[in-house]
């Protein structure tokens, strides 16, 4: 009996060692820290058998900072969960996202296979998802404010990727709840569309293509550049307005938005350059008027789709010269299968794509062969 005992207790002190030699994992030196050129909402550190990921700005003015451990199946280490919001088995092999911007990075990794489920499957525009969906692998969960969470539970996804305007998502928390990981994505946050694109690498190293995404990424950016320094040597800047009404309000891009930065990258004289608000400004439509009537070229009239019902909307957009002259540039038309907007997919991925379109609108001489992929003169 007391030899029993003392086997007990040595068992109880090596297991106790082994528990904290695990947990102490966490807290050993990094084997790398992912260098990012541009995004600032994420972080990514490697450790010799694992890797964590923490999402620090998951939504605007966010207070909340989440941190994930990735590691493989055969890694067994047992994380302090007080530092760890979840640990992730990696890579993931059945994943729920639940925005179209998230669909790209899945395209590019060749990981769409692994998607399983999507609220409002109809604004998916991505070919390859597409024939999934036909294919009865991707199953509809609602909407997003309101996720289908009984058919969630049936699909028992790796992971979910949630985005939050604000953290209150009842939907996410349930499915937390039962024990399905569920990751925000930020992407939308970042201030500039290469730090957007650059989420890519987020998706990378859940699908342990750290390098593939580091690739893709670099292709992306270097694209970018190029058009920038293509659009640098243009030797007049056309004068640009965009936006339009709503009721009676015109809400139009600030200069520090990332709409703003493809107007000022493609080298173009957008009226409103200088302004350093959040997000859109709200103008009247006389400030707009005195400010950009002779405007060379009108982008991203909201939702119209002729100049017909830009017409009818509103009788003073005649008096603009851009719509005169026909020279407004929209992209809602270029729309997928399902009617889903190309641009509002994958545009936030791929924004080399969005200022070689601005560029060769707006300086039609630098990119002679260059056919525009979201942006179309509106009829």
């Amino acid at each position: 009996m007391k030899f029993l005992s003392l086997l007990i207790i040595f068992c109880c002190i090596v297991s106790c060692q082994e528990q904290k030699t695990k947990v102490e994992n966490y807290n050993s030196a990094p084997s790398e820290a992912v260098k990012l050129k541009y995004a600032k909402g994420f972080s990514i550190t490697n450790y010799e058998n694992f890797t964590v990921l923490e999402i620090k700005s998951p939504w605007p003015k966010s207070e909340s900072q989440f941190r994930y451990a990735l590691q493989n199946p055969n890694s067994n280490i047992n994380f302090n969960l007080d530092s760890i919001n979840s640990v992730i088995e990696i890579p993931v092999k059945e994943i729920v996202v639940t925005s179209t911007t998230h669909i790209p990075s899945l395209d590019l990794l060749n990981e769409t296979e692994s998607l399983v489920g999507f609220p409002g499957m109809d604004y998916i525009s991505s070919p390859t998802v597409r024939s999934l969906i036909k294919e009865g692998k991707v199953r509809e969960l609602g909407k997003n404010e309101g996720l289908n969470t009984e058919v969630l539970l049936e699909l028992q996804p790796d992971l979910v990727v949630g985005f939050g305007v604000d953290g209150s998502s009842k939907s996410l928390e349930n499915i937390r709840q039962a024990n399905i990981p569920v990751i925000y994505n930020g992407d939308w946050v970042e201030k500039s569309p290469l730090a957007k694109a650059e989420w890519i690498k987020f998706f990378g190293v859940l699908f342990n293509k750290q390098k593939q995404a580091d690739s893709i990424f670099d292709a992306i950016e270097s694209n970018y550049l190029k058009a920038q320094k293509i659009a640098s040597s243009a030797s007049n800047r056309p004068t640009v307005i965009s936006g339009a009404m709503h009721k009676d309000i015109w809400y139009l891009p600030s200069g520090t938005s990332s709409e703003g930065q493809f107007l000022k990258d493609a080298n173009t004289n957008y009226y409103w350059q200088n302004t350093i608000d959040q997000g859109s400004l709200a103008l009247n439509f006389e400030t707009v008027f005195a400010t950009a009537k002779d405007a060379d070229i009108w982008f991203s009239p909201s939702y119209y789709r002729t100049l017909e019902d830009l017409k009818i909307a509103n009788e003073h957009y005649i008096k603009f010269k851009a719509l005169r002259t026909n020279k407004v540039y929209s992209f809602t038309n270029t729309t997928g299968e399902t009617g889903g907007v190309l641009y509002y997919e994958l545009g936030l991925t791929r924004p080399d794509l969005i200022l070689k379109d601005i560029v060769k609108i707006s300086h039609p001489e630098l990119l002679e062969d260059y056919q525009t992929v979201f942006f179309k003169l509106l009829e």
